[in-house]
């Protein structure tokens, strides 16, 4: 489909184009922009209505500041469709997120207007900050701006960086995009103070007569700006006691504004420009704006696929057959299955419980399943207080966010042996989201902890035999289950729970020319391989472990005395993955065997569909079925032998 864009918005090449025109154009440029971002996502995907909300802003910016030298960082990155379009990838912008195509998110490799990489949330004050203080020190009259927002400020970091940036004597600007929404609506203390602020009519009302008074005052001189300095100061406190807490922290609070008035915004951008000192613009805007759909149900159209922009129709495929669920819903599920008789068993979830299906729980035990915001440390640790009280907590968090709460794994729940159940959706290749958000390294950051249970599961069925497990009372450790982002295998997956003994594996397949190891999801992509190898005379074992930590020494001491030829198979990093568990086994009981380990290799896997990624890393079923028969004619460079 032959997408074009408006006629302002084909002439613009750069920033520089941009600021050609003149500022009662600007309207028409947003609309073009907006318009592009809709024809263009809606025929080729992904994510939506944060861009939409931001349009705008991001014009104003790049129309005010002189990009790239003044640096933007963007966060959380998928608000930044419309910073790419501007800045020289407005033709490209139908391979976003495609294979070998833009990445969703701005990276440094990709545009030298891309400041900082950002895929994770609530990063964007402390990395401006970091480039703020470098300009001061190489006395560069370089601005930084931070844009925070879709929920990314209800996270700790954005706290820590806040409290650095008032005492830093930084030129930081710190653009609050609040839309009361990340993914799913905000939550928390935080969101009803900037709600208190937003309406606060008396407040805005006299705060705008001031500075209308104070705007007619002599350009250039310093008492108007002590005097409105002073006077907003004792303005907040008059009218709102809780309107401080910026700058409590040293910060400059300015707002809130309509985000969507792109004269405002300029205006209000080019006084700040020239204020000196960390500061605070807090804005209004409307997730999914200009499109009536998204701004009426903002998480559906967080990311919706593809859809008609005219009808709003998404497009769903069709089956004339059952299909299997996501594995996320057979999580959700099954948590609430297993809490109707387990009156311990509580859910939390770090901003995501529509992504992990919580939301399920949240809705029908609104006292046991909690949604903390975007906050990992503080899921993880919330988890181990529970867990000392006796509560039995499945605690949901995507696997490439799990990293964030590392420390809290190891300090409060593995050193105190609680038995908290860590769920990690999305564990391995997520697909479009690219090497932010793979879940890759879980398997090999958790193994080396002590007092852990790493599990993960082939299928539904699988799945919901871990998490029944998981909360039985003989389960007193920490229990992970890694489990990947999209569909399972089993149309007909409510199968009777059963307790899985623990760190064992089973033996799916017996053969005679090699064994094939396999760890959760990818079992299916052996099962494939081994068919297809079978028409072809090669005879290969299956083994499904089940658990990486504990691993089944008995079904290994049977592998390695039965078979010299071996490959292991994991949706997750090489490098001190499943398959490294297997070969320090090997090495401690001195076997001798030709060894390959198939999985994510180890340098970063960029964005695309699961299948391509899949095969890129060799470990879809041809790839496999590839590396049997290389393995068994030596034509494979074996890792371990």
């Amino acid at each position: 489909m032959n997408i074009q864009p408006g006629e302002l918005l084909k002439s613009i090449d750069s920033p520089n184009d941009l600021k050609k025109l003149s500022r009662t154009q600007l309207h028409q440029v947003c609309d073009e922009l907006r318009q592009y971002i809709i024809d263009v996502v809606s025929v080729y995907g992904g994510h939506f209505a944060a861009s939409l909300g931001v349009v705008e802003l991001t014009v104003a910016l790049h129309y005010v500041y002189n990009t790239p030298y003044d640096q933007l960082v963007w966060d959380v990155g998928h608000q930044a469709y419309g910073h790419k379009i501007l800045t020289g990838r407005r033709d490209n912008f139908i391979t976003n997120r495609k294979y070998k195509g833009l990445s969703g998110f701005p990276k440094r490799s990709e545009s030298e207007y891309d400041t900082f990489g950002v895929g994770h949330s609530s990063t964007s004050i402390s990395a401006a900050l970091g480039m703020s203080i470098a300009a001061k020190y190489k006395g560069e009259n370089r601005k930084s701006v931070a844009i925070i927002g879709d929920g990314s400020m209800t996270a700790g970091m954005a706290f820590e960086a806040m409290n650095h940036a008032g005492v830093a004597d930084s030129d930081l600007l710190i653009i609050l995009n609040d839309n009361c929404m990340s993914i799913d609506p905000n939550v928390g203390a935080l969101k009803e103070y900037l709600t208190d602020i937003t309406t606060s009519h008396t407040y805005n009302k006299m705060r705008d007569e001031i500075w209308n008074i104070l705007g007619k005052l002599p350009a250039g001189k310093n008492f108007s700006r002590d005097i409105a300095s002073k006077v907003e100061a004792g303005l907040k406190g008059m009218v709102s006691k809780s309107s401080n807490l910026f700058e409590s922290l040293k910060i400059r609070y300015f707002g809130p504004i309509d985000g969507h008035n792109i004269t405002k915004l300029v205006d209000t951008l080019k006084d700040m420009r020239d204020i000196p000192g960390p500061k605070l613009l807090h804005i209004i805007t409307v997730k999914g704006k200009g499109y009536a759909l998204a701004e009426q149900d903002q998480t559906k159209w967080h990311a919706p696929g593809l859809f008609d922009k005219v009808t709003g129709e998404i497009y769903k495929k069709h089956y004339d057959t059952p299909q299997p669920p996501k594995y996320q819903d057979v999580f959700g599920h099954t948590i609430i299955e297993l809490a109707e008789k387990n009156k311990t068993i509580m859910g939390i979830t770090p901003a995501m419980p529509s992504g992990s299906s919580l939301k399920f729980m949240m809705e029908k035990m609104p006292d046991r399943a909690f949604d903390v915001g975007i906050c990992e440390q503080h899921a993880a640790t919330l988890s181990a207080g529970l867990a000392t009280q006796g509560m039995r907590v499945y605690c949901n968090i995507y696997s490439s966010f799990m990293q964030r709460a590392y420390d809290q794994v190891v300090h409060d729940i593995a050193i105190q042996k609680l038995p908290v159940v860590l769920c990690l959706d999305r564990a391995g290749l997520v697909g479009e989201d690219g090497p932010t958000h793979h879940g890759c390294y879980d398997i090999p950051y958790f193994r080396c902890i002590p007092n852990m249970i790493i599990s993960a599961p082939m299928n539904e069925q699988e799945l919901r035999n871990l998490m029944y497990t998981a909360q039985l009372p003989s389960t007193q450790m920490p229990f992970v289950i890694r489990y990947p982002r999209g569909e399972g295998v089993m149309p007909n997956w409510k199968t009777p729970f059963e307790e899985l003994e623990i760190g064992k594996g089973r033996k799916l397949k017996d053969g005679k020319d090699l064994a094939i190891l396999s760890i959760g999801h990818p079992g299916n992509f052996v099962q494939a391989a081994i068919r297809q190898l079978r028409t072809e005379g090669i005879d290969p074992a299956h083994y499904d472990m089940r658990f990486v930590k504990p691993i089944d020494e008995a079904l290994l001491h049977e592998v390695f005395k039965n078979y010299s030829k071996i490959i292991t198979v994991e949706d997750g990093a090489i490098t001190g993955g499943f398959g490294s568990a297997v070969l320090e086994f090997m090495a401690e009981h001195q076997y001798q065997a030709s060894v390959v380990r198939l999985g994510i290799p180890d340098r970063l896997v960029e964005h695309g569909t699961l299948k391509e990624l899949h095969k890129e890393c060799g470990y879809d079923a041809e790839g496999i079925a590839s590396t049997a028969r290389n393995l068994l004619s030596e034509k494979v460079a074996i890792q371990f032998a």
